[in-house]
């Protein structure tokens, strides 16, 4: 039956977000393959990253998403790319996410399965982090990337930090790659009217759990100077324990200390419909609201 598929949702990262015609070039393997879909890809020039989201069974999956990074191996060259975002490799990140018959010991197991591949056919070590992580010290992702793809040579030398696969020596142009398994999580940035990049950096550490904020939030300052503005960028681990609408009405508060206000926000990639009916609720004031009373979540299949 359709319904007893596994299937598997894949969001890499990767290191370019304006040159449109190597973009295209990366995404194409994700395109018209057997049991693969692409979702979405969103550019952003200010981070220099397009996130990419792709779903299907996870054999397929995991092939075209490693055909994918061999693309931006070949495309990407990090000793010339600038941008707001940290990053350590060419395919920054690649993280496995159960959607549907899948358990998370599975997606570790596609996780590694990933990590062998891309050392072996491109030569760029790999990290794997979250669920997938060998050790402690390798499940938060910001751990891994501490240095970023300048300070990754100096990293590898150390004992603790050489790479799951491939050997302790990056890749000249393309770096490190990180691979997860790892739950849904939600990208989420909130837009400041200023350009003071410690304003945001102080709100930043406001809301994140590494500072004494939201458990579930991941979080820091960014300066977007084309747009004349600052940015306070987010990963919501667990949307289900932090709602969006709690990290969106701190931050605006927060924000007022320094008399500066709040002009929007933005999801990055796909969210789940869960992680935006609790915020719905709250702002609309709706009583005993809940998933069930969304007509979509009562088709059936």
């Amino acid at each position: 039956m359709e319904n007893s598929r596994k299937i598997v949702e894949c969001v890499p990262n990767f290191s370019e977000g304006r040159d449109l015609s190597k973009i295209e070039k990366i995404v194409a393997p994700l395109r018209g393959k057997p049991g693969v879909k692409l979702l979405n890809y969103e550019a952003d020039k200010d981070y220099n990253r397009v996130v990419v989201t792709v779903v299907g069974e996870p054999e397929a999956v995991r092939n075209a998403v490693v055909e994918a990074i061999g693309v931006a191996a070949s495309v990407i060259d990090l000793t010339k790319h600038e941008g707001q975002h940290a990053r350590m490799g060419a395919t920054d990140v690649v993280p496995f996410i159960p959607i549907r018959n899948m358990t998370m010991a599975e997606c570790v197991v596609l996780a590694k399965e990933t990590g062998a591949m891309i050392a072996e056919r491109f030569g760029i070590p790999v990290f794997l982090y979250e669920e997938a992580a060998a050790m402690p010290e390798r499940q938060n992702l910001a751990d891994v990337r501490r240095g970023q793809f300048e300070g990754m040579p100096e990293k590898l030398k150390q004992p603790l930090w050489q790479p799951d696969f491939g050997k302790p020596e990056i890749h000249p142009t393309a770096g490190v790659t990180g691979v997860a398994a790892r739950m849904p999580l939600v990208a989420y940035n909130i837009d400041l009217d200023t350009t003071d990049i410690e304003i945001a950096n102080k709100i930043a550490k406001c809301v994140r759990n590494s500072s004494g904020g939201f458990k579930y939030i991941k979080a820091g300052g960014v300066s977007l100077a084309e747009r004349g503005i600052t940015q306070v960028t987010m990963n919501i681990t667990d949307y289900s324990k932090t709602a969006m609408y709690r990290v969106f009405e701190t931050v605006k508060m927060e924000a007022k200390r320094y008399g500066v206000s709040v002009l929007g926000s933005e999801v990055v990639g796909l969210v789940p419909l869960e992680a935006l009916v609790e915020s719905a609720a709250y702002y609309l004031g709706l009583y005993n609201f809940s998933m069930d009373k969304i007509i979509e979540t009562n088709l059936w299949e």
